[in-house]
This record gives structure tokens, sequence and C-alpha cells, in this order.
């Protein structure tokens, strides 16, 4: 058989292939096959750097301010707030009122009886005057029983008395008469008995007009007189009572030391006792330290173990602390740091030391520490082998804030 003609029929599908691979390439292709595969490789890099930026990093920040160390191998950290030497004084009001007057601020250097605030005192005035009044009255009303008896008042006595002598003679000689006459049945018996009562009354009136005459002679009695002090000396108390409640209405300082807090000003009505401590003074010439000592650590406390303060946010100063006392009473402790970890239920050993910045601060520092301010307190120890040594380890007051 002749098979010639398959091989033609077979090279048409091969020409049209060809021609298909020959044709030119256009931008569509150049987009597929060249920019396509760039933005993809362009995307996935961008999608690596914006995963690699945004990663999460966890850092350990650094801490705002240094924590303290301890100059102690073994040490007893604690909480200090800082006091007056006189302790913190809160001054009230010992009566309600509206202030008027406030003579104080802040800074001031005060002695004792300096006046600090003053309230208003006019109704209590107004009653001051009429218990003067009242004073006056009680003091004439004793200057007149003293000046008994009256010159006055004797002659028209003295006639009175007279009056009743003549009254009582011409009665007895009317009786007299009356008694003859009966005698002799000239009158009845009624007109002798009239006579003899008419005597009688004559005779008893002499008698009041002479113990008339002698009471006002004598003058006043002495136990009037006594009265009639008792009632002066009752009103001028009065008054001195007086002068006392206008007196305590302006609120003075007992004791010498500076204004720490004014907490009151001028209009303002002050409750008895008040709702808070109106004016705060303190002797400050001389700084003490109130160390919290929680009960468990109590043991390890000695009074002659040596003592530094280091203030809140400056750990590169260090104060000496000089012991003064202990306050044997165990008390709960007050919220002083805040910290969820400071258990209501504790309580501690209050001590007190003495601080003095000018003396043991570093010098040229221009640091000072004020009222009411919190330190951190390292009390030397004993590290339960009877040794005490010097140190450098972090206390455990750096590491939770003194507590």
């Amino acid at each position: 058989m002749n098979d010639s003609p398959a091989p033609a029929a077979d090279s048409a599908p091969s020409a049209a292939v060809h021609h298909r691979l020959e044709r030119p390439r256009s931008s569509a292709d150049l987009a597929t096959q060249i920019a396509l595969p760039l933005v993809a490789v362009a995307l996935a890099a961008f999608a690596g750097w914006f995963v690699w930026s945004t990663r999460r990093v966890e850092r350990s920040p650094a801490p705002p301010a240094m924590p303290p160390r301890s100059p102690f191998t073994a040490t007893l950290a604690c909480s200090g707030i800082v006091e007056a030497q006189s302790e913190n004084i809160a001054v009230g009001s010992a009566t309600p009122g509206v202030v008027v007057e406030v003579l104080v601020k802040v800074g001031d250097r005060i002695e004792g009886g300096t006046p600090l605030f003053c309230l208003d005192d006019r109704d209590l005035r107004g009653e001051l005057e009429v218990r003067k009044a009242a004073v006056s009255q009680a003091r004439s009303e004793l200057i007149r029983l003293e000046a008994e008896p009256r010159r006055e008042t004797i002659p028209p006595l003295v006639a009175a008395v007279n009056e009743a002598k003549s009254a009582g003679i011409a009665a007895a000689d009317a009786l007299r008469r009356a008694e003859e006459i009966f005698a002799k049945q000239v009158i009845t018996e009624q007109d002798v008995i009239e006579k003899r009562q008419a005597d009688a009354y004559a005779r008893a009136a002499l008698q009041k007009a002479e113990a008339e005459l002698a009471l006002r002679e004598a003058g006043s009695w002495n136990y009037d007189r006594d009265v009639s002090r008792a009632a002066v000396l009752k009103a001028e108390a009065d008054v001195t009572k007086l002068e006392v409640d206008i007196d305590r209405l302006t609120v003075r300082s007992f004791v010498a030391g500076e204004v720490l807090q004014v907490n009151v000003r001028p209009g303002e009505f002050v409750g008895a006792p008040p709702g808070q401590p109106l004016v705060v003074l303190g002797n400050v010439d001389r700084l003490h330290v109130r160390v919290d000592i929680d009960e468990f650590e109590i043991d390890r406390f000695d009074p002659a173990f040596a003592a530094r303060a280091v203030p809140r946010g400056s750990a590169g100063t260090e104060y000496t602390l000089a012991f003064v006392r202990v306050e044997p009473f165990v008390v709960p402790k007050k919220s002083l740091t805040g910290d969820n970890s400071e258990r209501v239920d504790t309580r501690v050993l209050q001590v007190i030391y003495d601080c003095a910045p000018e003396r043991d601060g570093p010098p040229g520092s221009g640091k000072r520490l004020f009222v009411g301010q919190q330190v951190d307190v390292f009390i030397e120890a004993d590290d339960g082998a009877g040794r005490r040594g010097q140190g450098g380890e972090e206390s455990p007051a750096g590491k939770n804030g003194g507590r």
C-alpha cells in the first residue's frame, strides 16, 4: 500500500503550533510573566517587614528611681513618716461658729499663746453687757444694805415712839379714872373693860414703835448682807464665764513652733469637733521619724542598733537616725504605701527616731525633709548568728517599697 500522504497530514498542526510560538509578546504577556512576580515579591517583603516592625517586644523598663539599698547585712526594712519634734498638733475649735479672721499663714513661726483665727463673737458680747448690768445692780443693792440705817429715816420713827408714849399715858389715865368712877357705881363694867383694852392697845403701839426704831437704828441684817455679797459674786462669775467664752472664740496656739497647714478660711463654719484639723502646728527645729515595725519583726529590733533613713525617690540621700523612744502600745498599721499587699490586720510597733537633716544630710545636696514625707528606714539587726556587719545587698525595702 502507498502511505506517502500521511506525513503531509501530520505537518499541518505542527505548522500551526510553530506559528503561535513565533508571534510577538504583548504587554499583557509582559505583565503576567514579569510584573506580577515582582509585585508578589514586593508584597511578601512588605508583609515580612510589617510583621517584624509591629511585633510585641517585651522590655523591662528602667525604674523611675533607683531603689534604696540597705547599708547593713542583716536589716529590718520598715516604713517611716517624718513628723515634727513635738508631733503634729492638730488645732481645732472648742466651740462652733463662723470664722471671721485667719491670723496666720503656712510657714509662720509662732510662740505659745499666738492667736491663730477668730470666730464671730457678737452674740456673746451682747450677752456680756447684760451680765455687766446685773453686776452693777447687785453691787448697788449691797452698798444700800451696808449703808443702812439711813439718817433721814430715824427722826420719823422717834416721833412715832413719842406719839405712842403720849397715847399710852392718856390711855392709862383714862383707865385709872374709869376704875375710880366704877367703884362709885357711876359707870358700867363695860366702860371699864373698854378703857382697859384702849390702854393695852396703847402699850402695844408703843412697843411696836420702839421696835421699829431699834430695827432701823441697827441697820441691815448680817445675813442679808451675806446674801447680797453672794449675789454680787454670782453676777461677777457670770461675767467672767462670758469673757472666757468670748476669749475661746479666738483660737490660740499653746506651743511654740511653725504653722504647717491651714485648712480654714474667713466665712467658713466650723463645728465642734471639726471634721478636719483647722490648723496643724509643730516644732520643726528638729524632726522625728515615726517608724512602723511589723509585729513579726519585733524580736529582731534592738534600740542600740544603728538606723538609716532614705527619702522616697532619692536613693542617694541617707540620714542617720538617733533612737528616741518606743511607744509600747502596738497599734494597727495605717496604709501609707497604698499597695495591695499591705494587710489591714497587720499590727506594728511604733518607734520614734530623731533626724537632723541639716547635720546628717549630704553636704551641698540642697535637699531637706518635710513633715509628712515618707522614708524607707533600715535598722541594723542580728543575722541570727550574733553577727552585725555592713553590706550592700538590696534590702526588701528596696524591692518592695520599704514595706
